[in-house]
């Protein structure tokens, strides 16, 4: 009796420690190696989901640190969130003052009063691709009529929407030939066809060479088969009614990354060669790349 007491308790203590150790998902992250100063205001800066919150505060963490360094009056917090929906509701409603989404949430948040000040990356690394098994017996598109294909998300331009148009463009009706899930993240994208659950999975070279650094045993099973085309990379955004001095800071400050040592280390850690000039009309070619893929393929927000 007493053994069994002593088993119970020292349940009720883990998931007690469990519970104490998670943190939400939306919760703004608030780590920091320099000091906040006292009633500056506060700035959020959202990434969209290209990796779950932990390792998205390990990779982004870094970046807001080095622009904090030198950002006098104001602080900048990272924000993650659950997943795509989660983020894309947050800048409709005008939330986070600075944004890093995808092309296609680019396009959405300029309705409601964001603008361009960077590109993240290069051009050519925005494309998708295409995992599977290294035993599997895919090898062409059309081996994959009447199988699972995983995706991130719906409005994951990269990792859902160009891989689809991919498949449009090598004879595969995505909505009748294969079966469509979205998996809340680019490594969930990943691990499903690790664990069997999709024949084939999409996502983008980032998270692919997170996941083969993070998970080498899981990724020497797995392949790259296919790549669509370059588009345009992510964009870093700020809200209209922020400071013209504080936003300018944050765009020159992005820019000028590369170009020390400890930027470079930065932009190493989080996969990004370097953060280049960008405004609102460099993003008037994913409009038109959105518009050839719903009257194509299929609404980019499915009901």
């Amino acid at each position: 009796m007493n053994v069994l007491l002593t088993l119970v308790g020292l349940f009720i203590i883990f998931q007690l420690t469990a519970c104490e150790q998670q943190i939400p998902e939306d919760t703004p992250l608030q780590y920091s190696s320099s000091p906040l100063e006292p009633n500056a205001p506060i700035y959020r800066f959202a990434i969209h989901p290209l990796h779950n919150p932990e390792k998205l505060s390990e990779t982004y963490q870094p970046l807001i640190d080095h622009l904090n360094s030198q950002l006098q009056g104001v602080r900048l917090e990272l924000e993650a969130s659950r997943d795509y929906q989660a983020y894309e509701q947050k800048f409709r409603e005008r939330s986070p003052a600075f944004l890093l989404p995808n092309p296609w949430q680019t396009l959405q948040a300029q309705k409601v009063g964001y603008h361009v000040i960077a590109m993240a990356g290069s051009a050519e690394d925005f494309k998708g691709i295409f995992i599977v098994r290294r035993d599997s017996r895919i090898e062409k598109p059309s081996d994959l009529k009447g199988k699972v294909v995983s995706y991130p998300s719906p409005s994951a331009l990269a990792a859902a929407i160009m891989p689809q148009y991919f498949l449009y463009a090598h004879g595969i009706d995505v909505n009748r030939d294969i079966q469509n899930i979205y998996v809340g993240s680019q490594e969930s994208s990943i691990m499903n066809v690790y664990l069997g659950n999709s024949a084939a999975g999409a996502t983008w070279p980032p998270p692919w060479r997170s996941f083969q650094t993070d998970h080498p045993t899981e990724a020497a099973q797995l392949k790259l088969i296919w790549e669509t085309p370059s588009l345009i990379n992510n964009s870093v955004m700020v809200r209209d009614d922020v400071p013209e001095s504080v936003r300018e800071y944050v765009r020159k400050s992005l820019l000028d990354l590369a170009q020390s040592p400890e930027g470079k280390i930065i932009l190493s850690d989080m996969g990004t060669a370097r953060f280049q000039a960008a405004d609102d009309a460099s993003y008037a070619v994913v409009a038109d790349y959105i518009k050839r893929f719903e009257k194509d393929v299929r609404p980019v927000e499915l009901q």
